[in-house]
């Protein structure tokens, strides 16, 4: 059993098609646990501090524009093997590959229209928690803990 912190980014795209609550839905299934969640304006700092690896790409301005056209959710989501779990009822990058029954299947368009972002190892995750939440603003609880 492996405990888990992943970061998922509901993108503009979730945001406009009003399906957040749709993918949190899903997401929570199976004992996940919200440890953050913020709606935010990113910037085109964070974003290329975030798209490090693709800025030479001849998509990335579009993408940045994309990111930047309505605010985002950010998500911290706990849970056994979560990184791998939430990859999975995401589906693959590009939408139109995507198996049936996956959020990007059904709700995405490519693989930048694809709904959201999600961390792809604990490594990225750790990286990634850091880049969009401070740790304040990340809470661990147990709900036993507030219902006596």
């Amino acid at each position: 059993m492996s405990i888990e912190t992943t970061l998922i980014l509901f993108k503009p795209d979730a945001v406009e098609k009003n399906l957040i609550g749709e993918a949190l839905r899903r997401f929570e299934e199976g004992g996940n646990t919200v440890r953050g969640i913020k709606m935010m304006q990113l910037s085109p700092e964070i974003l290329a501090e975030h798209y490090a690896h693709i800025t030479d790409r001849p998509f990335y301005p579009r993408l940045i524009q994309f990111m930047t056209s309505t605010p985002v959710i950010a998500l911290a989501l706990e849970g056994e093997n979560v990184i791998s779990v939430v990859r999975e009822k995401l589906g693959a990058t590009d939408s139109p590959n995507a198996d049936d029954g996956t959020i990007r299947k059904e709700y995405g368009l490519n693989s930048m229209f694809n709904i959201c972002h999600a961390s792809d190892s604990p490594e990225t995750a750790e990286v990634e928690l850091k880049r969009f939440f401070k740790p304040e603003e990340l809470f661990s609880f147990q709900a036993e803990d507030y219902l006596k």
